[in-house]
Order: C-alpha cells, then sequence, then structure tokens
C-alpha cells in the first residue's frame, strides 16, 4: 500500500489548507490571460465592456475585472501588458464658437482669409481655439463639423469653404442680392488623425458689412 500521505505514484503530496499548501504566484500570471479569456467566453453575447476612466477598473455588466500593469496610451485608450486595449468612455470633444460682433474683417482676417470667431459657447476638451480659429483633432475618429457664415448688407456672392490641413473638403455659398442677411451654411462628417486642423476660410468675396450670427460647430463622433 502506498505510504499516507503519498500517491499512487510520484512526489509526496500536500494536503490543501496546511503549511507548505500550494499556491499561485503573488500578481499577474500567465494564468489571468486563461482565466481572462475564459470569462469572457462566459460573458453573454453583445455583453459592453465599459472603462470609466484611465484609473478605474473594466466593468462587465456588473463583474470587475482588473487588468494589472495598465497604462494609458496617447489617444486615451488603456492598454494591459496581455495585449487588451479599452478606451477611456470620458474623452468627449465638442466646441461651438459664435461671432457675436459685427466688426469688419480685421488685417489679419483680409491677409489670411479666416472666418474669425470672438465667442466660445461649447469647448468641451478646450481643443478650438478662439484667437486663430482653429480646431485641432485630439485624437483620430470621425468628427462632424457645420457651419453657418452669415453676410450682411453685402450684395457680393460668397464662398466659405471648410479646411482640413489647409485643403478644403467642402463649401457653401451665399449670392442673393436681394436680401440684408443671407448664410453659407454647410456641413460634413470627417474622419481626422491626432493633431489634424480644421478651419473656416473666405475663398470668394468679403465680410464687410460682417458677419454677426455666424456659428462654427464641431464634436467627435466616436474615436478610432
Amino acid at each position: 500500500m502506498p505510504a499516507p500521505g503519498r500517491g499512487p505514484r510520484g512526489p509526496p503530496q500536500t494536503m490543501p489548507g496546511r503549511r507548505g499548501a500550494l499556491r499561485e504566484p503573488a500578481g499577474c500570471g500567465s494564468g489571468l490571460g486563461a482565466a481572462l479569456a475564459l470569462l469572457l467566453l462566459l460573458l453573454p453575447a453583445g455583453c459592453p465592456v465599459r472603462a470609466q476612466n484611465d484609473t478605474e477598473p473594466i466593468v462587465l455588466e456588473g463583474k470587475c475585472l482588473v487588468v494589472c500593469d495598465s497604462s494609458p496610451s496617447a489617444d486615451g485608450a488603456v492598454t494591459s501588458s496581455l495585449g487588451i486595449s479599452v478606451r477611456s468612455g470620458s474623452a468627449k470633444v465638442a466646441f461651438s464658437a459664435t461671432r457675436s460682433t459685427n466688426h469688419e474683417p480685421s488685417e489679419m482676417s483680409n491677409r489670411t482669409m479666416t472666418i474669425y470667431f470672438d465667442q466660445v459657447l461649447v469647448n468641451i476638451g478646450n481643443h478650438f481655439d478662439l484667437a486663430s480659429s482653429i480646431f485641432v483633432a485630439p485624437r483620430k475618429g470621425i468628427y462632424s463639423f457645420s457651419f453657418h457664415v452669415v453676410k450682411v448688407y453685402n450684395r457680393q456672392t460668397i464662398q466659405v469653404s471648410l479646411m482640413q490641413n489647409g485643403y478644403p473638403v467642402i463649401s457653401a455659398f451665399a449670392g442673393d442680392q436681394d436680401v440684408t442677411r443671407e448664410a453659407a451654411s454647410n456641413g460634413v462628417l470627417l474622419l481626422m488623425e491626432r493633431e489634424d486642423k480644421v478651419h473656416l476660410k473666405l475663398e470668394r468675396g468679403n465680410l464687410m458689412g460682417g458677419w454677426k450670427y455666424s456659428t462654427f460647430s464641431g464634436f467627435l463622433v466616436f474615436p478610432l
């Protein structure tokens, strides 16, 4: 008969719960990857994975999963040592600027033909610079933009273009000579890389009567 505490073959075994019992190593071991894969397989289909921010655990339908050695990447995602990338749901980007006065274009406006705004209504993330009236994308993603540029007491036709990195993407025209106020309006969805720039440019005509009540807005639809 085999001796007590020994199996039929092999080295002595230690009873669970006693001193010398086999234990999993502390920290993140290779078993975490297998446990994570098993947990994801057990979740119902379509179960969302949400990250509250870069420091909180990932929430899986009420279950808490802590990924070791995670660090935020430049675009706001959390990437773990296991190769898992979870984007932070707290990264919101939106802006809306308006022209509150009817001052005629400045020397800078006439030189660059940039349409400048003087009041910010919304600037979540602070990625719209009022002084230059340029929006800079903080991350790669799909962005929505719209503009509404008003010409006042001006019989000339104006053409307004939305510029991405110095190149026109869309344009709008206003040229009715029988009205005192008319607007050139348009909107678009754009795929933007991090640090891409967008602004409005007057391609044709002038805004000598001013452009009060004009607006320029944009927001991040979803990151990529």
